[in-house]
């Protein structure tokens, strides 16, 4: 088996966010894979305007997906649910989808379709440039707070401006849909509130919760681990 991440938005460094968890794979003989997404900037191309976005993503995506026939699992954080929606569609090899604090959409449905009218608080948006990114001020206590210092420190330089286009453009399949699917509840995220992630979930086969913040894949990766392993 294999295991392929997929992060979420504004971050880039993909590998890094689920370096705790990917670690504790390996010592159980599982390698695992971390996409980059293009519209965060990660293929070279400077987000904007007119650049890269959701298409682009899925295809970077999809690539790592059908480059092997190995069982694979597949781990999508937040935005990284809108990707692997399309992605890891009519893909043979993948056999679960593990969802935490994921966005889970219909056909048709994008991240703009779960957003309020006006933007987070926890957001900067450059409409002038066509990127949006996480506040660094809010980083910590939003998104991390329940993750030690070192790793608070380390993901101040880990975020990433990403291109608005995103946030507008609608997945084409759900794969949710047709692939055996588990829902992690983060019940003490900042970020996706638990109530949004619960409706998400329904969605889901299985669900799972767990006393964590957004990315329990660095404040609690063993626990993730037993649960990619369960898979």
């Amino acid at each position: 088996m294999r295991v392929v991440f997929v992060h979420g938005a504004c971050v880039k460094d993909g590998s890094w966010w689920w370096h705790r968890t990917a670690e504790l794979l390996v010592e159980r003989g599982i390698e695992s894979l971390a996409p980059a997404l293009p519209s965060c900037g990660e293929m070279g191309e400077a987000p904007s305007a007119g650049g890269p976005g959701l298409a682009d993503d899925v295809a970077a995506v999809r690539q790592v997906l059908t480059a092997s026939d190995e069982p694979t699992v597949v781990v999508a954080h937040s935005y990284g649910g809108i990707v692997t929606a399309e992605a890891a569609s009519s893909v043979g090899s993948v056999h679960h989808l593990l969802l935490v604090s994921s966005y889970l959409p219909e056909v048709g449905q994008s991240l703009s379709s779960f957003s309020g009218e006006e933007p987070a608080p926890f957001l900067d948006i450059d409409p002038v440039g066509g990127t949006f990114t996480v506040r660094l001020d809010a980083l910590a206590e939003t998104f991390l707070q329940d993750c030690d210092q070192e790793i608070q420190r380390a993901a101040m330089n880990k975020t990433a401006w990403q291109s608005l286009a995103v946030l507008q453009q609608p997945v084409q399949s759900a794969a949710w849909q047709h692939i055996a699917s588990t829902y992690l509840v983060c019940a003490k995220d900042r970020g996706t509130p638990a109530d949004r992630q619960r409706t998400f979930a329904a969605r889901a086969g299985r669900v799972v919760e767990l006393d964590a913040g957004h990315h329990p894949f660095l404040s609690q990766p063993a626990v993730v681990r037993d649960l990619v392993l369960g898979l």
